[in-house]
């Protein structure tokens, strides 16, 4: 155990969680985003006071959406913050406003796999909390989501692959890189051994809550930097925030953000027995069969439907739509799979209308048979 003066009951449980669920191996390098905000302020010192004991070598992302007319001090706080810490800083910052929140996360995730892939880093780590995982429950669960949804903040996810070696510019990207930072990263660039690795996305904060951060940087007197946009209520995220959670924690549960939490992580670890089990089921029904778990679907595509009609509706549902999320040229929405997996008990020569990009499916006796 890191022994410090400073050592406290978040440092224990991030440590105690990092040795339970090897999210974060030892001896890695970390490129963790930094906002400024409480959350990810307490990430990054909780990383820097645990390096000691895991032997990290850690870096700080930025990333400047320019949103706000005081985007660019926000960047110079973050920077600061880095030279304080003696660890290397890289800013991205987006040469096109993202319009939505979507397009803002989507721009933000590419900014920080592209610094991950130059640089080397092979952990990307945020700092999403038990309170954003409640959120994200919420929001999803508004909007008609399934279990995938509800759970949709996990543990670590990939984001990339990559081969050493790949440029350090990515051409068709919309994004900038100011990297007239200090870079205290003398640190030998293919630190990476095996000649293609994922980058992933790591959450380590997914079991200490929001109010617990913010009390960690009061005690440890680090400087938050106040998003004004956070407290825009034109967001939908914002108001489920600062006026649904607290109306639950106030009428129903003290705990509202840890029970929903909880609710979480219960259902991803249904959800990926359940992906497992279909994928399996879709392997059998698929022709011709194949052993490969990471199949490759193209059209035509010839389903069998009494293999498939020996299975469960969940693990029907699911093996439809692992099949239209190849198929399709966007997201398969619940009718588009409801339309497919209908086709298992249908009458001879059924057919769906065109699915998005112009895909039909229709009933051939035994079998369901995907075509443009």
């Amino acid at each position: 155990m890191v022994e410090s003066s400073n050592w406290t009951h978040l440092h224990a449980q991030l440590h105690r969680t990092l040795l339970k669920r090897q999210i974060l191996p030892s001896n890695q390098r970390l490129l963790v985003a930094v906002s400024g905000g409480q959350d990810s302020l307490c990430t990054l010192k909780l990383l820097r006071d645990l390096q000691p004991k895991w032997g990290w070598n850690l870096a700080i992302a930025h990333c400047d959406h320019c949103w706000r007319s005081d985007s660019q001090s926000n960047a110079n706080h973050v920077e600061n913050l880095a030279k304080n810490f003696g660890i290397s800083y890289y800013l991205q910052t987006a040469s096109d406003i993202p319009k939505t929140e979507a397009a803002a996360r989507q721009w933000r995730y590419q900014a920080l796999t592209e610094v991950a892939i130059a640089h080397n880093y092979p952990y990307i780590v945020t700092g999403h909390t038990a309170s954003d995982r409640a959120e994200t429950l919420l929001y999803n669960l508004i909007r008609g989501s399934g279990a995938d949804g509800l759970s949709a903040l996990t543990w670590t996810r990939p984001l990339a692959d990559f081969r050493l070696g790949d440029s350090e510019e990515n051409h068709n990207s919309q994004i900038s890189a100011d990297l007239r930072s200090h870079n205290l990263d003398t640190t030998p660039k293919s630190k990476i051994e095996n000649p293609k690795s994922k980058i992933y996305l790591v959450r380590p904060l997914l079991e200490i809550t929001r109010s617990q951060t913010g009390q960690f940087c009061q005690e440890q007197k680090l400087p938050i930097w106040e998003d004004s946009t956070n407290q825009d209520l034109q967001y939908a995220r914002n108001r489920i925030r600062s006026q649904l959670l607290p109306y639950l924690e106030t009428h129903f549960n003290p705990k509202a953000q840890q029970a929903l939490a909880q609710t979480a992580e219960l259902l991803r670890a249904d959800v990926e027995y359940l992906e497992i089990a279909a994928s399996e089921l879709l392997q059998r029904a698929i022709s011709p069969i194949t052993d490969n778990p990471q199949l490759q679907i193209q059209l035509p595509v010839k389903l069998n439907r009494p293999i498939l009609q020996t299975a469960p509706l969940s693990l029907q549902r699911r093996a439809m739509r692992q099949v239209l999320l190849q198929i399709l040229p966007c997201a398969p929405s619940f009718d588009s799979v409801e339309k497919l997996t209908s086709l298992i008990l249908a009458p001879n020569r059924s057919q769906t209308d065109p699915f998005p990009g112009g895909a039909i499916a229709r009933v051939e006796n035994s079998w369901i048979a995907i075509d443009i």
